[in-house]
């Protein structure tokens, strides 16, 4: 089942049949290897309807990943709360990055993606200029589509990675979200997604938009259109105290998705400003309120 269907489905089914664990975290119901499906054609985004999705902070986090950012500082700005918990002091000596200025989240995402592998200063950490250090993955994802868009032949190479073994110990959290790969099928680009573990009340519905809006972003940079975001889920749980919240979830209806309009085609892809996305036809209900883990 594609679409809201499969990700309510899912759902059911881990609350129905998950295995309980406890973990770093705390209790949880889980499901070992998840699917879910969705289509992205006509600029459809697929963001949750069975419950309001903070569509605004999931896009100023990817923006930020796609800056290459790791410095927490930036999206406290914008008062997107997501790394708050894993950027405080307490937290980042728990992981023994004593050395590393509260707020500074280490080799993170956004350096993996646009500097991968380039050593992280110790002394000046998200402050250093990393550029033209290490590999720019997503440069290079681009240059792919490029290429394949150009030469009418398929690539199954178009691969970005944030899982870098050499620096997970550096990370103030080892990435969830681990390697995306893209596929320009009948001239429409695709992505699937593996995540390693995915808090499927709060997390994954983020993942699910955030990779979404990251393929139409690449579509519209390649002047391509959009296929299908399709997600892998290794270890897909619930926390215990999602549950209830879910149960209400699962009460109500969905509605179509809505339309995602990218105003602009910049030079660079990391020339887009949130001002460039538009979001039309968001129908949704009401919030549904589940506490973060870190």
């Amino acid at each position: 089942m594609i679409g809201e269907l499969g990700y309510l489905n899912l759902v059911r089914s881990i609350i129905k049949n998950g295995a309980k664990e406890v973990g770093r975290n705390g209790t949880t119901y889980t499901k070992v290897g998840a699917m879910l499906r969705f289509s992205l054609k006509n600029q459809k985004i697929p963001l949750l309807t069975t419950k309001k999705l903070a569509w605004r902070v999931c896009l100023k986090e990817l923006l930020w990943f796609i800056n290459g950012d790791t410095n927490n500082n930036l999206l406290k700005e914008q008062n997107v709360k997501i790394w708050n918990g894993n950027g405080t002091r307490e937290f980042l000596d728990s992981r023994g990055l004593n050395y590393l200025k509260e707020n500074d989240l280490g080799p993170v995402y956004g350096h993996q993606w646009r500097f991968w592998n380039a050593p992280y200063s110790k002394e000046f950490g998200c402050s250093e200029d990393y550029k033209g250090k290490g590999i720019d993955q997503l440069q290079n994802v681009i240059d792919e589509i490029n290429k394949s868009k150009e030469t009418g032949e398929g690539s199954r190479r178009i691969i970005m990675s944030a899982w870098n073994p050499e620096q997970l110990d550096e990370m103030a959290l080892p990435p969830c979200h681990v390697l995306s790969q893209y596929h320009l099928v009948n001239n429409k680009l695709s992505c699937t997604l593996y995540q390693r573990s995915g808090d499927v009340g709060l997390g994954v519905p983020f993942n699910i938009a955030s990779y979404s809006f990251l393929t139409h972003l690449l579509a519209n940079h390649c002047g391509l259109e959009t296929g299908q975001f399709v997600h892998f889920i290794g270890n897909a749980h619930i926390y215990d105290d999602h549950i209830e919240p879910l149960k209400l979830q699962l009460n109500n209806e969905p509605y179509d998705f809505p339309v995602l309009n990218i105003k602009e085609k910049r030079e660079n892809i990391d020339d887009y400003k949130f001002e460039d996305f538009e979001v039309n036809n968001y129908k949704f209900h009401k919030v549904i309120k589940m506490d973060m883990r870190v």
